[in-house]
């Protein structure tokens, strides 16, 4: 079981949470003990604040004016803890000034009509223009949120519109990205006063405060105009005290400190080729990875017999060079071999990948693991994850896999279809040598097909031309590099003995450390097998 342990708000700034892995052996065990029985406590205390925000938001609010709100929001205020302990998180679990927040937040959402905003909500030119969108991410992975402040200018005929766009952006990236935190980069360059208007940026930083709370990761000002120094001072005192710590004032030299260059333009010192244009919208970026369709790739097998080759050459020193071709004959890949044995083995690289544990519970698809990719760092060796797909529908269910960086993974398979109650295995691998980044993103889609539908590739593809958007399921992956300082070499005991002292994380770490340790273990009891063969037969 994996606990998540948050920062309590009665914490001074800047303490971190406690962590079990942060205490020593002897006594440090009594600590972690205290500690693990503080973040208990603290979780208890946390479902019961959230009991008490929804039975007082009902008796004290909804009672009065129920028509005030939008039933879908009340609906989710029941169902969604984690919605409910953002108000408390940016209200420092005081109940009563999360329900006022709470009752703020949900009247502005009624009055936006924001469960309804959809592009045809804002005006085309609006759309256009690029003055506001996603795209890319900082160096912590968290998603950028560009206002290109040049293309705002102050205008009370269009303010309503471009709050509109503004809330259109964070309604959207918080139905796809439930909790993960955005960064706002106001990019000031090529700016003058005509462009700063005070309503609307005072309305962004409500949004954060009030609409969005505990999305906001920071505030990234970018060549901001010594002109604009006393109205940047207004803004600090929107903040409040807490939040003014989210600004950063940069320029070319320092905005590379929180965003890489790849997702910097050229004009911030980056080299992002990234050109804004609409349609359609930017933030989906996501695109068809290699190895769409087609066998199992080559590379990844040559890379395996690479693998069992080199691990094999060190046992094959002390062996006759008769039981060498034997034993090579048995591993060479390169052999042709019947489709039996092709599945065969297969299977057998499938059952190398222990499943992961967490599931997303989709309406069409279970999705395993929940929210990361756990792959290996370089120095472990081992880069492929598995993704589990499992169909919980009466129907066949298509599904694409797409990645923001489609150039650096091997998918098999990516386009394909799961029957009623099947699951499919996925296999994702880093390609050419390229490193996995934290920034890396998968989108898993699927949708319903008709029962009398064709699943070939012609099939596939003209379904998903005609299936409707609103139809289509979708769920996002990131990407987590497992950086390990332990030894490569596992032993039985460290297998066998010491699962008790494992965690979730840690056991489907090493699930995916398990295939290359099972093809030495194999070469070491083939070694055994015929050490040993040997001396019965001298003996004889």
């Amino acid at each position: 079981m994996i606990m998540q342990i948050h920062w309590m708000p009665d914490t001074a700034p800047g303490t971190p949470a406690f962590s079990p892995l942060s205490c020593d052996d002897g006594t440090g065990k009594k600590r972690q003990h205290h500690r693990l029985q503080g973040g208990l406590c603290h979780a208890q205390n946390k479902t019961k604040l959230i009991s008490e925000v929804r039975r007082r938001f009902e008796v004290e609010y909804l009672t009065e004016k129920p028509d005030k709100y939008d039933p879908r929001d009340v609906e989710r205020l029941q169902q969604d803890d984690n919605w409910v302990e953002s108000y408390l998180f940016w209200r420092h679990d005081v109940v009563d000034e999360t329900l006022k927040m709470l009752d703020e937040s949900f009247q502005w959402r009624k009055e936006m009509a924001v469960n309804d905003l959809t592009e045809s909500c804002i005006p085309r030119w609006l759309l256009e223009i690029g003055g506001i969108y996603l795209h890319g991410y900082d160096k912590e992975g968290n998603k950028l949120f560009w206002i290109r402040v040049k293309y705002h200018i102050k205008d009370h005929k269009t303010i309503l519109d471009k709050k509109k766009l503004i809330a259109f952006w964070l309604e959207r990236y918080a139905k796809r990205e439930n909790g993960k935190p955005v960064t706002v980069m106001f990019d000031l360059s090529e700016t003058g006063i005509n462009c700063i208007d005070m309503d609307f940026v005072r309305f962004i930083i409500n949004c954060f405060k009030v609409y969005y709370p505990k999305y906001l990761s920071k505030i990234v000002i970018f060549d901001m105009p010594w002109i604009m120094n006393a109205a940047f001072k207004i803004v600090k005192s929107w903040l409040g005290p807490e939040a003014v710590s989210l600004l950063k004032f940069t320029s070319k030299n320092e905005v590379q400190e929180y965003v890489s260059v790849e997702y910097l333009p050229p004009h911030m010192g980056g080299t992002d080729p990234f050109k804004y244009s609409y349609p359609p919208l930017v933030d989906d970026d996501f695109q068809t990875p290699l190895c769409e369709n087609g066998p199992i790739a080559s590379e990844d097998e040559a890379s395996s017999k690479e693998d069992i080759e080199s691990d094999g050459k060190e046992t094959l020193e002390t062996i006759s060079n008769e039981e060498q071709t034997a034993l090579l004959k048995k591993i060479n890949l390169t052999e042709p071999t019947s489709k039996a044995e092709e599945n065969e083995k297969v299977d057998s690289k499938m059952k190398a990948f222990k499943k992961p544990l967490s599931v997303f519970k989709g309406p069409l698809l279970h999705i395993s693991p929940a929210e990361e990719l756990y792959f290996g760092s370089t120095e472990s060796g081992e880069k492929k994850t598995l993704i589990v797909l499992t169909n919980v529908t009466k129907n066949i269910v298509a599904f694409k896999v797409r990645t923001t960086a489609p150039e650096k993974y091997r998918v098999k398979p990516s386009n394909s279809s799961c029957d009623p109650g099947a699951s499919v295995d996925i296999v994702v691998s880093p390609h050419g040598g390229l490193a996995v980044s934290a920034q890396d993103r998968f989108l898993i889609m699927g949708a319903e097909m008709e029962q009398l539908s064709g699943t070939g590739p012609a099939e596939l593809t003209q379904f998903w031309k005609e299936v409707p958007r609103n139809k289509v399921m979708e769920h996002r992956l990131r990407c987590h590099i497992v950086e390990s300082s332990k030894p490569t070499t596992l032993t039985l005991k460290d297998n066998a003995f010491n699962m008790s002292d494992k965690t979730s994380e840690d056991m489907c770490l090493q699930d995916n450390l398990w295939p290359r340790h099972n093809r030495n273990a194999f070469f070491f009891v083939k070694r055994s097998q015929i050490t040993n063969a040997q001396s019965f037969t001298r003996k004889q």
